[in-house]
Formats: structure tokens, C-alpha cells, sequence
């Protein structure tokens, strides 16, 4: 954690010359936690007073996001990565050890205010696991002797600057190219724009077939063109860099090694909807990228190709600000993410309105994500048909592919649609695999006999998580894991997805503990449909798939773990009142529950 300076002038250097803006809100409040190790009583008071918003309302954005804390967390914030593919790596003894080792419990501050050790969602490091974060700085690779080490920094209070470096290198992993990886050329699609005119060049984005890669597929040009004739007074380009979904690397690596590209995208995209301001919403796992994308966009600034007076063009301003998220994995969602934006709690807003109508401060503002905006900007330098030259008729172009679990060569992978899942898994070098989660938690449980199905919007459409399991693995795990995710990332705001994922995950632990019958088969299934048919937002209607679709098919993972057909409480009372005994001194018969005195 930061150092020196006091809460009111570390907030008077947040705010700047442009005065304290209540859009602002999570961005003060994230920059206070990495200062601090938490939000201070006194800055939620300057904040209320400030921007004139009670003071329950700046908790209430705290209490939504998890990177975000009232009570300090001390100088290393270590937060080890919960995804099922850390899981199968090896991080829960990993976890322990550390715990062990510094003498703490998971979740609870040292006493002497030196680390909390906790657990977090996946960290888009799944092809370099297990892999942690300490202050918001990524470490992959871990292993027993990396955690030893880390322990004796933390004891001797080293700050993360003289830590090994090799500890925060993160790797690309890119394994096959095509399109988008494999392109090379300098970019000229802002040179497109000038020449050929905004017009042209949404009829070459409509005639290649782009749609969104973020896994809903909608189509790229229809979503620019209805916000270039949404008439206001601004519009919005936004970048979706917020890729929560477990399994999910490959923005991650488009930020780092293709940057330009997606900013080149984004201003043309400002170029044909009329835009002057941008925002690049980056998740709070990717950190690490933060400098270096600022470094993109002032070199781009430098070179007239951001700004003022884009190539030299009277009128043509626009800018980008990189705007950071705080660990929700909701605002993903484009609805949740511009709330966040405004510096709100992620809650989904009803639609219509859409954002290409009201988006940001109620403007029409255009969201896609990373590699939808890379793509867009070579189609205006390449041509629609040397996009549609890949993939299929409803499914042009290539999609890239987070690789990770039971294989030998984890990493990304950029296919034409209509791959099929057995040659990726022949490719990336997966043997004996049993299923395939594609498009992560939230996705679809592929069983081996499905294996000749298509990475296709037609067929199995994917953000981009693929991960692997081969058949040492009890998918139950992988089950129970995914209800857990669910639970803790639910925004709170509709019933079926608040209390109905917590009874799911409730159900899903019966089970995994052995005292499940047909009976909790049956509740699982009618209440995940409840969850699918009634939730709010896309987010809550996905997030029973894992288990619908594994009770479906794999119904073994579930039947072999059957008590019977009759029905068993999965609380035991008398195990609830051991502490009781304990406290008291007895465990005589009369001591346990269902024994009358």
C-alpha cells in the first residue's frame, strides 16, 4: 500500500483542476483503498459533503465492490484466485501454506496490521496458475517455493517494488494465430475513415457479418449505426475490458501486446457515431496494465492520432480515459458497466432504453469489448471480405480462445468460427477429456459425445473461455465452485438470482456432502429453471447452466452421492451445537440434540 499524505490531500489530488465530480465516485474510493488498505471515515465524510450524496449512499458503493473496504486490510493484501483452474492447479494447499506460514486466517486481517490473506474470483491468469494478487499486482505461477518466499517478503515488510521481478511477469501464451493476431500491418484505419467517409465504412463493417465477440454476437454495425442517429447532444465510445468470466485471458492479452490496435478501433468507432470522449473500463485484476495502456494512448496523443484535431482534421477530437473497476464481476454486463462508470453500484438497468439510446449520463454511447474494436479496425483497413474470407455464413471472422485446465498447452488460441471442440482439444493437447466448459461459469457443459460441435454463434457461442477437464476430475467440484461464484458476484437486485442461487449452492453443497436424495435432484432443477426464467439481467438467467446442464448430462456425478429417496436435512443440529457443549463443559446424552432430558 501507498504511503504519506493525508485523506483530504490525497482526495484535493484526486480531484485536480477539474474540481470533484460525482462520476468520479469509484475511482476516488479505488485510489483511496490502494493509498490506505481501505476507505477511511473521514474520506466518506469529505466525499459526502463534497459531492453531496449521504454518506450510506458512498458505503453502499463500497459494501458492492470487492476490492473495496471499510476496515483496513494492512500493508499486503494478498487475495489467492478462487477459479475452478486454480483449483485444479494446486491453490488451496497453496493457500494454506501461506495462511500457515504468516500465522493468519483466510479473510481476517494480522493483528499487527502487516497482510490479510482472502480469496477472489478468477484473475484472467488461468494458463499461468495458481496465481494471486497482493496490493492488486498480479503473481502467477505459484508453487510451494514461490510461497516461501512471499512469506518471508511479507514478514520482512519488503515493498512490492524490491520484490523478484519474475515474480510479476505475465506471459502472452499466444499458440495459434490467425486474422487479428497474425496482422502485422501498420494501422490506417483512421486514414479509411478520412478517405472514404463514416458511411462507407459502417456498410464494410455491416457487410463483413462483425458482431460483438463478448458472446451475445450483436451485430457491430447495427449497434454503431443506431447511436450515429440517436440524436443528443454527446456521444459515448466505451471499451468493455472488464472480462470477469472464469477462464477469460484473451483481453488480457490483447491489452498488452495489441493496444494500439483497440484504441485505433475505438476512435473509429467516435469517428462514425460523433464521439469526443471514450472510456477504456478496465477490471481491477488487470492492474498491471494500467501504465503501459497510459503510455498507448499519450503516444497515440503525440502522434496525432488522439486528441485534438485527429490526423490533422478540424473537428475530429476525441480522447480516452482509462476508468478502473473494483472487482464486480456484474459489470461485465454493459448496463451494470456504465453504471459503474457513472461511479454507481454495477445494478443492471432495465431496457429498453438501450445504451446506444441512454447510455452514459443518459447519451447514446456505444459499448463493445477489446477484441471487437480490434477487429472493426481492420476491417476498415482490410476490407470486409477479407474478413468474411473466414469462419462460416452466420458466423464470420475468427474468435479468440482462452485455453486453460487438463492440457498441455494452455494459452490463446485464434480460431475461424466453426472449429470444432475436437480439434481445439487435438490442438492445445488435452487427452481424456470428459467435458468442456465453454464460454465460462455461465456457459455450457459439453460432454465428450458433443465433441464435433462448432465454436459458432449458430452453435456454441463464447466470449472466449474454454476450459478443459479430463475424466480425473469430479465435475461436481467444478459444479460446486461455479454456485459459489454465482452467489458471491450477484448483484443483490432481483430475487431469483439473490435467494435463488444462494438455495441452489445450498443444494449443490448437500450433495457434494453426501446427503442429498432424489428429492434435492428435483429442487435443484425447478428452482435453477426459476433462476433461468425470471432473473433480471442475462448475468442471473446463465447462472444456473452448470447445473442444469450437468444434471442433464452427467446425471452420475449426482446419483452417486445419494443417501437414499428419502429426504435428509442437510443442518445438523447437533453438530451446530458442539461450541455450545464445549462452552459448557458436558457431553453427556442429554447434551445432543434429539436425546429428551
Amino acid at each position: 500500500m501507498e504511503s504519506g499524505g493525508t485523506v483530504h490531500s490525497v482526495i484535493d489530488g484526486l480531484a485536480g483542476s477539474e474540481g470533484i465530480r460525482r462520476d468520479r465516485l469509484l475511482q476516488y474510493l479505488y485510489a483511496l483503498q490502494g493509498h490506505f488498505s481501505h476507505v477511511p471515515p473521514e474520506a466518506i465524510d469529505r466525499l459526502a459533503s463534497d459531492l453531496e450524496l449521504p454518506a450510506s449512499h458512498i458505503r453502499g458503493v463500497i459494501a458492492f465492490y470487492s476490492f473495496l473496504h471499510e476496515m483496513p486490510r494492512g500493508d499486503f493484501d494478498i487475495l489467492f484466485s478462487d477459479s475452478i483452474t486454480d483449483h485444479m492447479q494446486g491453490s488451496r494447499e497453496l493457500h494454506r501454506q501461506l495462511c500457515e506460514r504468516l500465522g493468519v486466517a483466510s479473510g481476517q486481517p494480522r493483528p499487527d496490521g502487516r497482510v490479510t490473506v482472502d480469496l477472489t474470483s478468477c484473475t484472467g491468469m488461468c494458463d499461468q496458475g495458481p496465481a494471486l494478487l497482493v496490493n492488486g499486482l498480479a503473481v502467477a505461477r505459484l508453487d510451494a517455493a514461490r510461497i516461501d518466499t512471499i512469506a518471508g517478503l511479507v514478514e520482512a515488510g519488503t515493498a512490492l517494488a524490491d520484490w523478484p521481478p519474475e515474480f510479476f511477469a505475465v506471459e502472452d501464451n499466444i499458440r495459434r494465430r490467425d486474422l487479428l493476431l497474425d496482422d502485422s500491418s501498420e494501422g490506417n484505419a483512421l486514414q479509411a475513415l478520412q478517405v472514404r467517409g463514416a458511411e462507407a465504412i459502417l456498410e464494410s463493417l455491416e457487410r463483413s457479418g462483425l458482431r460483438g465477440r463478448g458472446g451475445a454476437g450483436f451485430p457491430t454495425a447495427t449497434k454503431w449505426r443506431l447511436c450515429r442517429e440517436s440524436d443528443a447532444d454527446a456521444h459515448y465510445v466505451v471499451c468493455n475490458a472488464d472480462e470477469g468470466e472464469p477462464g477469460t485471458f484473451k483481453d488480457r492479452v490483447l491489452l498488452n501486446s495489441h493496444a494500439d490496435r483497440m484504441v485505433e478501433g475505438m476512435t473509429l468507432c467516435a469517428g462514425v457515431i460523433d464521439a469526443r470522449q471514450g472510456y477504456i473500463y478496465l477490471r481491477a485484476e488487470y492492474r498491471h496494465l494500467r501504465e503501459p495502456l497510459e503510455a498507448v494512448l499519450q503516444r497515440r496523443r503525440e502522434a496525432g492520432l488522439l486528441g485534438r484535431a485527429i490526423l490533422g482534421s478540424d473537428g475530429f477530437d476525441f480522447d480516452i480515459e482509462i476508468h478502473m473497476g473494483a472487482g464486480a464481476y456484474v459489470c461485465g454486463e454493459e448496463s451494470s458497466l456504465i453504471e459503474s462508470l457513472e461511479g454507481k453500484r454495477g445494478i443492471p438497468r432495465k431496457r429498453p432504453p438501450f445504451p446506444v439510446n441512454r447510455g452514459f449520463h443518459n447519451r447514446p454511447t456505444v459499448v463493445n469489448n477489446v477484441e471487437t474494436f480490434m477487429a472493426a479496425a481492420l476491417i476498415a483497413q482490410h476490407g470486409a471480405d477479407w474478413f468474411r474470407g473466414a469462419g462460416t455464413g452466420p458466423s464470420s471472422g475468427t474468435k479468440l480462445l482462452s485455453i486453460s485446465g487438463d492440457c498441455e498447452r494452455p494459452g490463446i488460441y485464434e480460431y475461424p468460427y466453426g472449429v470444432s471442440i475436437r480439434e481445439i482439444l487435438a490442438d492445445c493437447g488435452a487427452r481424456d477429456a470428459q467435458a468442456v466448459q465453454v464460454a465460462g461459469a455461465a456457459g455450457a457443459t459439453v460432454a465428450a459425445s458433443e465433441f464435433d460441435r462448432a465454436i459458432a454463434f449458430d452453435d456454441l457461442p463464447t466470449g472466449g473461455s474454454f476450459m478443459v477437464f479430463d475424466k480425473s476430475r469430479d465435475l461436481l467440484d467444478m459444479v460446486l465452485n461455479f454456485s459459489r461464484f454465482f452467489v458471491h458476484e450477484s448483484c443483490g437486485f432481483c430475487t431469483p438470482c439473490r435467494v435463488g442461487g444462494v438455495l441452489l449452492r445450498d443444494l449443490v453443497e448437500k450433495v457434494h456432502a453426501g446427503h442429498a436424495s432424489d428429492y434435492d435432484l428435483e429442487e435443484m432443477r425447478s428452482i435453477g429453471s426459476l433462476i433461468r426464467t425470471s432473473s433480471h439481467c442475462g448475468l442471473g438467467t446463465t447462472a444456473p447452466n452448470p447445473v442444469l446442464d450437468t444434471l442433464d448430462k452427467f446425471p452420475e456425478i449426482y446419483r452417486r452421492r445419494l443417501t437414499g429417496n428419502g429426504f435428509e436435512p442437510a443442518f445438523d443440529l447437533d453438530a451446530a451445537l458442539s461450541d455450545a457443549r464445549r462452552i459448557a463443559g458436558r457431553d453427556d446424552e442429554t447434551a445432543h440434540a434429539g436425546v429428551e432430558s
